[in-house]
Formats: C-alpha cells, structure tokens, sequence
C-alpha cells in the first residue's frame, strides 16, 4: 500500500494515509484532506468547513471477513510481484498472513471461485465470437499427402518431404559451399577473421531467405498443388485472372487476408454482374422479374438463331465443294453427340483445287483488309469466322507472351493445314510473335 500512489492532501500537501477524508461537495478534482487538517477545519477557496464528507478507507472485508480489501490488494500485488506458488515471498511481502492463509485465500477466492471462472469464459467467448473469421476455410496444418519418391505427385510438390518439412532440392540449394573451406584459427589476422565473419553472415541471410520462403509455402497451402489449383478454379475466370496477378502480393499479407482479399473481390464481381443485369432490364423497360423472365428466355432464343446463321455462313463456303460438305456435316454430327470434332487431313491427289472464296455480301467483309479478305479467299474462311480465330489467337500471344503453332492448333478446331496459313499469316504481319 504504498501511499506515492493516492493524490496528496489539499492541506499540508503530505501523503495520505488511510483512513482520510474526501468532500461530497467539492469537485471534480476530488477534494481530499488528512485526518490532522480536517480537525483543523481547513478551508480552501470553495471547500468550507462544514461541508458534507465522506471517510475513506479500505478496512472492510469483501471475500472473507477476516480479510480486509486492503489485504486483498496487497494479495494481488504481491502475487504479482513474487509469482503464483511463491507462498512464502508473498506472506513476507504482507506481514499480516501466514503462508497457508495466503495460499488458501488465493485459491479459494480467486482460482476456485466460479463467479470469476464463469466470467472469464463468458469473456472468452465473447472475444472469440468478436474476431471470428468469415473468410473461407483454411487450415495451414493439414498434413499434405505423401507421394512415394520421383512420382509425378512428387514432382508436382517439387520434391517436399512431409515426415521432414524439406525439400530434396532446397531453394539455395549450395549455399554451403561457400562455407566449406572456411576454417577459424588463432592466427588468423583481423582483416581475414572479419571476412570469414562476414561470409557467415552472408550465409545466415540465405538461410533465413529459404526458411522464409518454406514458411510462404507452408502457410498459403501451396504445398499440395492439386488442391490449391482446385480451390481457385471454383472462381469466375475474372477473379482467377486476379488470383494470378496477386499471388506475388501473398507473401506481403497472412493467408486469411490474402484469401479474404479474394473472396471480397469475387463478391464484388457478383454484385457488378448483378447491377449490369438489372440495368439492361431497366434498360429493356422490364419493370418485375416476371417480365424479366421472358426477356431471358427471348434473348437465348435470339442467341440461338444467330449462331444457326453463322453455322450457314460457314456451310455456304462449302457449297461448291461436296467432298468439304460432307466433311463439315460429319464435324456437326460429332459435336452434336458430344465427341471431339475429327476433321480428316484434305489430300490433293486426285482432285481438283476448290476455286477462292467469293467474300460479296458476307458478314464482317467490311471489317478486313486487302491482304486479310486475300487469305480469307484462298483458304475459303468467312471473315465471321476468321475474326473470333485471330482475336483468340492475339488474346493468347499478349498472355503468354509470344505463341506456338501447336498452342494455335489447340485454341482453334479447324483445319491444321488452315491453321498453319492463319498462324504464318499474323506472323508476318506482325499481330503475334513466335515463342
């Protein structure tokens, strides 16, 4: 009870000792007196004499009748100072109780007391219920799967042995070699004892580099690839273009922010691609979601006939070849019963050359030039249809970076010999580069 720690008297400006005297008028700042200047009646400016007081002291029980709040407090504190167990120190520190009492007193009161116990578990709770996450599902301890070695799953892990949380190969992977020929001797003099110094320095930063990294991987879950792919393939494409893009910010962030970025973005493109829907009904004049019903339904209906005119297009490029007729027919049959379309390899033996494509009346002439409607003609590709072909293959080159003739093959299903002429063609052009 140290007496530094109540304010001093308005008197005599000494510290006050228990009991002291405290107005009931007066204040704020409460207005305290000694037991000495209040039977002198000190006044000061507002306080008079006989004004109304009350007696302050901490000599009642609160607990235990035989412990006063003051020996509470000093309890407290000394438990504080000397550690919980150290019974003996504390009832020292007290000088009033034994070292049973104390110790009883303790555990009576204040660790067996359910009063308190169901206080703190309430708090807890609440706590916990204040910081619960609505991020999606994480757990950076699950136990990744154990491929047996040089397995394509181990391959896909880049060699991570679980039962030793390494890599075979680690990242960094010989930065020990600078250490093994270094050896600290007694007549080493101080310019190479201070560069052995520093190459060991230098090697505790690339350890702590790679352990940094283990613990980005370890913690983001991207040990097992599998399943980190599959989590992000349930997003929109537009929100796995993000995922992309900032993966290389997740090492900044924890993963439940990371994530949490994520599905706030996911949320945002669902309410953007709900407000655009509702405005082209508002657009439409659409007033109720009945309405807004048959809209739909009319507008897939309407998709529905363009495509049929855009496969008639295609066909009319066929008309005076019967043998490339056929071969479109039985690429339609495939896709209808839902196989790969098998487009046959065209032989030139035997048969004559099919004329050029005659572009007059056919939609998105318009949009090509001289040397564009030329190839159109000569490989006999509507302009409709060449168009989606070279804005895939663009989109394709700007992601990647440059494009293959096989990665050309892969994005459009057509003819390979018409797909190499279309690769070469924006080439030489200059709309894509080669890889």
């Amino acid at each position: 009870d140290d007496p530094s720690d109540k304010p001093p008297c308005r008197g005599c400006s000494s510290y006050l000792m228990e009991p002291y005297i405290k107005c009931a008028e007066c204040g704020p700042p409460p207005f305290f007196l000694c037991l000495q200047c209040f039977t002198r009646g000190f006044e000061y400016k507002k306080h008079q004499s006989d004004h109304t007081y009350e007696i302050m002291t901490s000599d009642f029980p609160v607990l235990d009748p035989s412990w006063t709040a003051q020996e509470e407090m000093a309890l407290l504190e000394a438990v504080m100072d000397c550690g919980f167990g150290n019974w003996q120190d504390v009832a020292n520190q007290m000088c009033t109780k034994t070292k049973e009492e104390c110790e009883k007193h303790y555990m009576k009161h204040f660790i067996n007391n359910p009063l308190f116990a169901s206080t703190l578990l309430n708090l807890k709770q609440a706590e916990e219920a204040k910081t619960t996450d609505t991020a999606i599902p994480f757990h950076s301890t699950d136990d990744p799967p154990r491929p047996t070695f040089d397995s394509l799953l181990s391959r896909d892990m880049a060699g991570y042995m679980p039962a030793r949380a390494d890599f075979i190969e680690e990242f960094d992977n010989y930065a020990e070699w600078d250490l093994r020929d270094i050896d600290f001797v007694e007549d080493d003099s101080d310019i190479l004892h201070a560069l052995k110094m520093a190459v060991v320095d230098i090697y505790h930063s690339r350890l702590k580099e790679r352990q940094r990294r283990k613990k980005i991987i370890r913690d983001h879950g991207l040990i097992n690839l599998r399943k980190f792919q599959l989590m992000e393939r349930r997003y929109p494409k537009e929100v796995q273009d993000l995922y992309e893009t900032m993966r290389r910010f997740a090492r900044i962030v924890g993963p439940v922010e990371h994530d949490k970025f994520i599905e706030s973005h996911a949320l945002e493109f669902e309410l953007r691609r709900e407000i655009k829907r509702l405005q082209e009904y508002r657009t439409a004049g659409i007033t109720n979601f009945c309405s807004a019903r048959t809209y739909d339904h009319l507008k897939k209906t309407r998709e529905e006939e363009r495509l049929k005119r855009t496969m008639l297009s295609e066909v009319l490029q066929y008309i005076q070849d019967s043998s490339a007729c056929q071969q479109w027919l039985r690429r339609q049959a495939d896709i209808d019963s839902g196989l790969s379309p098998s487009v046959p390899m065209a032989s030139n033996s035997g048969r004559r050359s099919a004329p050029p494509l005659n572009l007059t009346g056919l939609p998105g002439t318009e949009k090509l030039n001289e040397k564009e409607k030329e190839l159109c003609q000569m490989v006999r590709l509507v302009p409709g249809a060449y168009l989606e072909y070279k804005s895939a293959l663009l989109n394709e080159c700007n992601k990647q970076g440059g494009l293959r003739l096989a990665q050309a093959r892969a994005l459009i299903k057509i003819d390979v010999n018409k797909t190499r002429k279309i690769y070469d063609f924006l080439i030489r052009e200059g709309y894509i580069t080669k890889a």
